[in-house]
């Protein structure tokens, strides 16, 4: 939709207008398109009335012609199921995942320190194994602080409080430009951060996974300096990913070591959920953390919960990639101790990336299990087909793929 001086373009088709309606019109689209939460807080909405994932369109602007188009409706079950999942491996040990790899996987996530110049190749080699043009994202979680793998590469940042503390905006936006920069050299396109949640306590540590890596307990300081964070990678080529959906700041523990919920719904909505909600419109990835979340899920853990994430679709807003936190954690397993039946039942509730991450040497038997159990779900139709192909649309898109050269 644009507006210009006595001409109204909608849908394509040009009328001619008096001042005076421009004028009125503006007004009403200014008020429809206010980012402020209506009484402090999101509009709650009823868990049986939020419309299912599958209602929901992305729409992205198309180009106009296509260099290659892909037809996921000529992909194999297990072709799909392969793009919808995300594995680990430590920096030094890429060549051990190859097989992963030359079979399509969606994503890598790069575990452990890395200093070694080497990464750069290593991950040259990696995509070198790609045979369909499709190759994995590369994620790794450069936050700042205590949080940054690889910082010896690509520089350091200060933890996010203090950040928000000792910073404007500007200045944090120019910091993780020159990060992305650096990430996007070294062969690495999509960062696990910003942390959105809000918080004011301690940590992180094992009862609190967030402490300093939020940038502040108020919901407009946490939005202002994440929108810097994710302007700034973004400007260097780098895909940034806001989290922990629907916001760990005041969890009851942290999901690495032990079961946890967050604050109940009815809280999240006047405070933990805004962050998300402001940023959902400039967003292209969120994950959902592993902690239930009381009044919505019913004690399971958001990644698994249809709940949580109509909930993102349709009270948040976001219309992007949905990945998951780690499945391969404490949370995950006192909840469901079968991991390819936890890869299901994620992607089952509406997650397009299921990630699995962890020091666990073994990713690639643990990526073959979740990936049968992924395919088999597709072809008895316990995860439709049509919506595993909705998904890895999505995530195609992401990885630069024109929307109108994606075929279903």
């Amino acid at each position: 939709m644009e507006t210009g001086a006595g001409v109204l373009i909608v849908r394509g088709k040009v009328e001619r207008v008096g001042l005076v309606t421009l004028l009125i019109f503006g007004i009403i689209l200014s008020a429809c398109n206010s980012s402020k939460p209506v009484s402090g807080g999101l509009t709650p909405m009823p868990v049986s009335a939020i419309p299912t994932t599958s209602s929901v369109v992305t729409s992205v602007p198309a180009p106009n012609s296509c260099l290659s188009s892909i037809d996921v409706g000529e992909w194999s079950d297990g072709r799909l199921a392969s793009q919808m999942i995300a594995i680990s491996s430590e920096m030094g040990t890429l060549a051990d995942i190859s097989q992963a790899v030359s079979d399509g996987v969606g994503g890598v996530v790069l575990m452990g320190n890395g200093s070694s110049p080497a990464l750069k190749i290593e991950l040259a080699k990696m995509r070198s194994l790609v045979s369909d043009g499709v190759s994995p994202l590369v994620m790794t979680d450069e936050e700042g602080g205590g949080i940054q793998p690889l910082s010896a590469l690509v520089g350091s940042m200060p933890w996010p409080r203090m950040m928000a503390k000792t910073m404007s905006p500007g200045q944090v936006e120019s910091l993780t430009y020159r990060v992305g920069q650096a990430l996007r050299s070294v062969g690495v396109n999509m960062d696990l951060a910003p942390v959105v949640d809000l918080d004011a306590g301690p940590g992180p540590s094992n009862t609190n996974p967030d402490g300093s890596r939020s940038f502040s307990v108020d919901p407009p300081v946490a939005d202002r300096y994440a929108k810097a964070f994710e302007a700034g990678l973004e400007k260097a080529g780098v895909i940034p990913v806001i989290k922990h959906f629907p916001g760990l700041g005041g969890a009851s523990g942290n999901t690495d070591f032990a079961i946890a919920h967050t604050l109940s719904y009815s809280t999240l909505l006047k405070g933990g959920l805004i962050p998300f909600q402001r940023l959902a419109s400039t967003a292209k990835v969120v994950m959902v953390s592993n902690a239930s979340i009381p009044g919505l899920t019913g004690g399971v853990p958001s990644s698994l919960s249809p709940n949580a994430i109509r909930v993102l679709r349709s009270v948040v807003g976001f219309n992007g990639v949905i990945i998951s936190d780690s499945l391969e954690t404490i949370s995950i397993s006192s909840f469901q101790p079968d991991l390819s039946k936890a890869v299901v039942a994620s992607a089952e509730a509406g997650v397009d990336l299921v990630m699995l991450a962890s020091s666990n040497p073994n990713q690639v038997p643990i990526y073959q299990s979740a990936k049968r159990a992924l395919a088999r779900a597709i072809a008895t139709g316990v995860l439709p087909r049509g919506a595993a192909e909705a998904s890895v649309g999505r995530i195609l898109v992401l990885k630069g793929f024109a929307p109108s050269c994606i075929h279903y």
